[in-house]
């Protein structure tokens, strides 16, 4: 990946800096360095760095949480949540430039689905069809996705959808950590107004990103996590089922939507 001019980071900075600042937000910190640090240290820091991108959603012990007055404002009512996730994708994600997924996409994908949803599920990005269509999880993938969920005794509008960037990689390749982090701020608004009871994510890139983890997908997915006080289950995801359809992998996928059935109170079918 070749270097970016000092001009370029700055811009990105920038950008990114009044997006936290709109959160209210003032540090973020970073796993490898064990204490906060400002805003643009972190984002060069990472900017430099390998994926992924590390401390972006990882909870210190020792470190105060930048989030943690995100999460602890009181919930707010339905029409509440609809109106402040309708503002943000109007005002901010529909007309976002903050990263380089702009440039060639035909629209923002924010997500789709009920704001008093108990779980959400969350991709990696969006493809060719939610790219052009503006709605996640529409093409082969989605379908599939469509009967994971009705398989769990749920409709589609019952649950909300979305991704870690809002925008569609060029040929559908894992997004980039300036691209995450320029992003995801939008998908910690989202979780925090929603307030599901748990999380789904789908594929080895959105749990990575979401648990700042280098295990594999193998030993993740099936196994409850937490993230911010929220359960969260790593599964395969959807795409992956369609190149690897085998009875062992189904299996496993409704293993873990089984998990989270019981957890959200979901009675299974005899």
């Amino acid at each position: 990946m070749p270097l970016m001019s000092s001009d370029t980071v700055k811009a990105r900075l920038r950008n990114w800096l009044r997006s936290e600042q709109a959160m209210g937000l003032h540090s973020v910190p970073i796993s490898h360095a064990g204490a906060v640090v400002p805003p643009a240290a972190a984002v060069e820091s990472t900017l430099q760095a390998p994926p992924p991108a590390a401390g972006l959603f990882g909870q210190e012990s020792d470190a105060p949480d930048p989030l943690a007055e995100l999460f602890a404002a009181p919930p707010l009512s339905t029409a509440e949540k609809q109106a402040a996730l309708d503002e943000m994708n109007a005002r901010e994600v529909s007309v976002c430039k903050k990263c380089r997924l702009c440039e060639a996409r035909t629209h923002t994908v924010f997500g789709e689905g009920s704001a008093d949803a108990q779980i959400v599920f969350i991709g990696e990005g969006p493809g060719e069809t939610e790219d052009q269509t503006g709605r996640p999880f529409v093409g082969r993938a989605g379908q599939l996705l469509d009967k994971m969920i009705a398989g769990m005794g749920l409709q589609r509008p019952q649950v909300f959808i979305c991704n870690i960037v809002k925008c569609r990689p060029p040929g559908n390749r894992v997004p980039a950590p300036e691209e995450v982090i320029s992003c995801t701020p939008y998908l910690v608004r989202q979780i925090s107004i929603i307030r599901p009871k748990v999380i789904v994510t789908l594929g080895l890139p959105a749990a990575k990103y979401m648990l700042s983890s280098s295990t594999t997908m193998g030993r993740l997915r099936g196994q409850w996590q937490n993230w911010r006080g929220i359960k969260l289950m790593p599964t395969y995801h959807p795409a992956f089922l369609l190149r690897s359809y085998t009875e062992q992998n189904r299996a496993a996928v409704w293993s873990d939507l089984k998990q989270v059935m019981a957890e959200v109170g979901l009675k299974q079918e005899k």
